[in-house]
């Protein structure tokens, strides 16, 4: 849990969350802040099983699953290839397009090119193209005066996309079973804020949405769990732009390692299938394993 990523404070949320559950559901549990001496903690403390509560670069990256396949420690969740490909959205959304699942017109660019001058036509959005949970997203709007200012932090390179109007979905992924759909209402962009604060959102599961959405995003997210080689839970996340219909059905992104928060919402698809969080941390151990 922890970890130096962009998402250290949501990781240590997540682990705080599942180290409780799992104590409850009677595993002896020892939760470990992830820093350089990550490797030589794992060799002192021997354990049965990671349950890896780490989230963004470092942790969902397959950086974390190399140690722990090194060390022949079985792990919780994706494995090395799978988390590496899933991590970096435009590799993702190549296996997207290979599977035959539908994305919008992206590109890669230099953080100064952005900056100087539209390098795609608004609307668009701008992001990090390998971390999580909407950290660092600049939507630029159709009559924009000019290109985004973007934080000292960003990366060097950052994927730019064409902007979809209309609603947040997301499908979590259980071993080879789609849960739901949950439909994600703001009042504004899903952000960071949106994801992690006390009523930031309003989750709707399952979503009320037409049976034809719905069936197309259990399809599409097991079929993109499958296509990255994803192990344990994955979620998949969803726009729809409901003017356009099923044609407006696009994928956004794969997340390996979705969070375990009081907010999150794959928990909440777990528990609407009928796994309680207990239940649900006890599987992903239950299903751990190295060589994923």
């Amino acid at each position: 849990m922890g970890g130096p990523s962009a998402e250290r404070e949501v990781s240590l949320s997540t682990g705080a969350e599942c180290a409780a559950a799992l104590r409850e559901a009677g595993c002896e549990v020892i939760e470990v802040d992830a820093g350089r001496d990550v490797a030589a903690r794992l060799i002192e403390i021997a354990p049965d099983v990671v349950f890896n509560a780490l989230h963004g670069r470092w942790g969902e990256d397959g950086v974390v699953q190399g140690i722990l396949e090194w060390l022949k420690i079985p792990y919780t969740h994706s494995g090395i290839l799978a988390s590496a490909t899933a991590i970096d959205k435009e590799r993702t959304k190549a296996v997207y397009r290979a599977a035959g699942l539908p994305v919008v017109e992206s590109l890669l660019a230099d953080k100064d090119a952005v900056q100087a001058a539209h390098v795609m036509a608004p609307p668009y959005v701008v992001k990090p193209h390998n971390e999580g949970s909407s950290v660092g997203i600049y939507i630029v709007p159709e009559r924009a005066n000019g290109p985004p200012k973007l934080a000292p932090d960003m990366p060097d390179e950052v994927m730019v996309e064409t902007f979809v109007p209309g609603r947040e979905l997301t499908v979590t992924v259980m071993g080879d079973r789609a849960l739901t759909v949950t439909d994600i209402i703001t009042d504004g962009w899903y952000d960071y804020h949106a994801k992690y604060a006390p009523g930031g959102s309003h989750h709707v599961l399952p979503a009320d949405i037409p049976a034809d959405i719905f069936d197309a995003c259990m399809d599409y997210a097991l079929r993109a769990h499958q296509a990255l080689g994803c192990r344990g839970v994955s979620r998949t996340d969803f726009r729809w732009d409901e003017k356009r219909g099923l044609s407006g059905l696009i994928l956004l992104e794969t997340n390996t390692q979705p969070g375990m928060t009081p907010t999150s919402l794959t928990p909440e698809q777990a528990a609407h299938v009928g796994y309680s969080f207990v239940e649900f941390c006890r599987w992903l151990v239950e299903d751990a394993s190295c060589d994923r």
